[in-house]
């Protein structure tokens, strides 16, 4: 087990110690006292055993009765390696009678190395012929022995060296019983690796058993060399804690860890081992599955958990109903580390969740790596808007009507550097969780005025072109939009009626108090609002003639309706639909855009029914403003 020589570190074995006094064996004790450099014989303890610094005589009968009254076994053992003299303590725990009972010299004789197994490895072997020949300080060592009672005891072994007058060098054999002290460390080291309240291997002794799992020795040479893990955590438990109080959860947690090893204790049945069952805290539990077969055999275990778990729990009357979301991961031990399959595995388990809860979930490479690549954008969007990898590109709005080029909506661009130019559908989402929509929306709003300024400036004889720019709720929310539009308003020279803001119509319809404050605050300042992809939300027909707005944006689900295909008819509900929010939006006095125009057919059938704008690929994909600069000369936009 342990094992210290001022050195080395030898395992624990298991000896068993002689009942009755034997001679010393040939082949062990001469072979070892001949490694030892010296004779196999007996001396004397009075003429090899003498502290260097005696008193007044180290052979004194005060000093015989003191050795061999000592409490601990202790031994004078010979430059030989062989046992010179032996206390009583010593002669009773290693065989025969006591000194003074008679016969007391059964261990004297023998091979001291023997006695206490010293020579069962070579680094423990080693450091205890250098104490014999007085170059090694001291040698202590832990070793499990067979006591003559039948009983096993770990004993401390100690061997230090004892400088006799005639200069051939011998030692002091010390034997300590630890078996209590061992017990008390297995019994804390249990209390440390388990959790109280289930008694299951906890966090600490489970990552511990992961580790040693995924050490190459443990599955070179045997074994399929896979490993999985399924990861569970309780829908709800937070609301039995809350309603029931922390002694019913502590109970429900305790029935739960009972089932799970049930589950685990069944997988193993046929198996080498079963998996290993323990509780990561709070209401996450783990059962790790050593010598996987596959995905199979984990998924078949997290099918039986569910199905168990999702049986009522009868705790003391209350019947209480409990299911779980399990992160499911099975690969090869080889280079997988207990870091990458925890974080597999909790990425697993958040999808489970974010699914519906009471499912087990696979880990998905892909899936993953659309998650780390979400993450790593999340993280690089505020530094981005600050080293200015957006930038703007604008598509046309163009009169049905005439074809001129009104307006433009700015679009922005994340010229990422390692995964290219990225749409907003791949940011605007993330912005939006992180706050960080608030900085890039102002960016963004202030680069397509300055933008629609200088167009005004550089074709004063011409109807200026409003800019279009899409505004998130949680600007309206976290900022103070309508100061920010104020002061970028005044800081390009922009007139606000050259400045649209698009809220999507769940964003609008939804406005209240501030949001509608500042929406109202915008209008009453000159500045259009439009609603985005109106006709996918929750309109509110009432709601929407009290809103500030001027304009309705038509989603492109409509459009895409009149288009023929295979020579078909387009659907005339979607004409139907469109024609009659187009009469609505003008009865209310608001102008109509319609998106995703992308065929002549289309065009006209929208021209047909009195929509006002178009605005989509057949006319133009986003574009870099100076295209948009030659499309403003020519003041018509060219069908693609």
């Amino acid at each position: 087990m342990s094992g210290t020589s001022e050195g080395p570190a030898p395992a624990a074995h298991l000896v068993h110690l002689p009942v009755t006094e034997s001679r010393p064996r040939k082949t062990g004790g001469e072979a070892r006292a001949h490694d030892l450099g010296a004779e196999p014989h007996l001396h004397d303890l009075d003429a090899r055993a003498r502290p260097r610094h005696a008193g007044p005589d180290a052979g004194s009968p005060l000093y015989r009765a003191a050795f061999a009254a000592a409490p601990l076994a202790l031994a004078a053992v010979g430059h030989d390696g062989t046992v010179l003299a032996a206390n009583d303590a010593f002669v009773t725990l290693f065989g025969g009678a006591a000194p003074h009972e008679g016969d007391g010299a059964a261990p004297v004789g023998r091979v001291a190395a023997d006695l206490v197994d010293l020579a069962s490895d070579g680094r423990t072997w080693h450091a205890y012929r250098e104490v014999l020949r007085g170059r090694q300080a001291r040698l202590r060592c832990t070793r499990r022995l067979k006591h003559p009672q039948g009983h096993s005891m770990w004993a401390q072994i100690t061997v230090s060296p004892l400088h006799a007058g005639d200069g051939r060098g011998a030692a002091l054999l010390s034997v300590s019983d630890i078996s209590a002290r061992r017990e008390l460390q297995a019994r804390l080291r249990h209390l440390q690796m388990h959790d109280p309240v289930t008694r299951l291997p906890n966090r600490t002794l489970f990552f511990e058993r992961l580790t040693a799992a995924l050490e190459a020795s443990s599955y070179e040479d045997a074994g399929t060399g896979r490993i999985g893990l399924c990861y569970l955590d309780l829908d709800g438990f937070k609301a039995v804690n809350d309603t029931l109080g922390h002694r019913v959860g502590d109970r429900l947690l305790a029935a739960v860890a009972d089932r799970l090893t049930h589950c685990a204790e069944e997988a193993g049945f046929a198996r080498a081992s079963s998996p290993l069952v323990a509780r990561l805290g709070g209401d996450e539990f783990a059962l790790l599955v050593e010598d996987s077969t596959g995905t199979e055999q984990l998924a078949d275990l997290a099918e039986t958990v569910l199905r168990t778990l999702q049986e009522p729990f009868d705790l003391s009357g209350q019947r209480l109903s409990l299911s779980a979301s399990i992160g499911v991961v099975e690969r090869r031990a080889a280079g997988t580390t207990a870091t990458g399959l925890m974080q597999a595995a909790d990425t697993t388990l958040y999808w489970a969740k974010a699914d519906g809860k009471a499912r087990w979930t696979l880990f998905d490479p892909e899936r993953n790596a659309h998650r780390m690549t979400r993450q790593a954008l999340s993280s690089s969007l505020r530094p981005a808007v600050e080293r200015g990898e957006f930038v703007l590109e604008y598509q046309p709005l163009v009169g049905l009507d005439d074809g001129g080029v009104h307006g433009v909506e700015a679009l922005v661009r994340w010229r990422h550097p390692q995964f290219g130019t990225l749409t907003p559908n791949r940011f605007i989402g993330l912005a939006e969780e992180d706050g960080s929509i608030v900085q890039l929306g102002r960016w963004v709003l202030r680069t397509a005025c300055r933008q629609a300024r200088r167009w005004q400036l550089d074709h004063p004889d011409a109807e200026p072109v409003y800019v279009s720019v899409n505004v998130a709720v949680r600007q309206v929310w976290d900022s103070d939009l309508v100061a920010d539009v104020a002061a970028i308003l005044a800081e390009t020279g922009l007139p606000p009626r050259l400045l649209q803001l698009e809220l999507t119509e769940s964003a609008v319809m939804g406005s209240a108090g501030r949001p509608l404050q500042a929406l109202q605050a915008l209008s009453d300042m000159g500045v259009r609002i439009a609603i985005d992809d109106f006709g996918t939300g929750y309109s509110n027909l009432a709601y929407l003639s009290r809103l500030p707005v001027s304009v309705l944006k038509l989603d492109g689900s409509f459009v895409r309706g009149f288009r023929y295909d295979d020579g078909a008819h387009p659907n005339p509900a979607d004409e139907v639909i469109v024609e009659a929010l187009v009469q609505l939006a003008h009865r209310l006095g608001l102008t109509v855009t319609a998106e995703c125009v992308e065929t002549a057919g289309q065009a006209s059938r929208l021209r047909r029914i009195g929509c006002d704008t178009g605005q989509g690929w057949l006319y133009s994909r986003p574009v870099p403003p100076e295209r948009i600069t030659s499309l403003l000369t020519s003041r018509v936009c060219p069908q693609v």
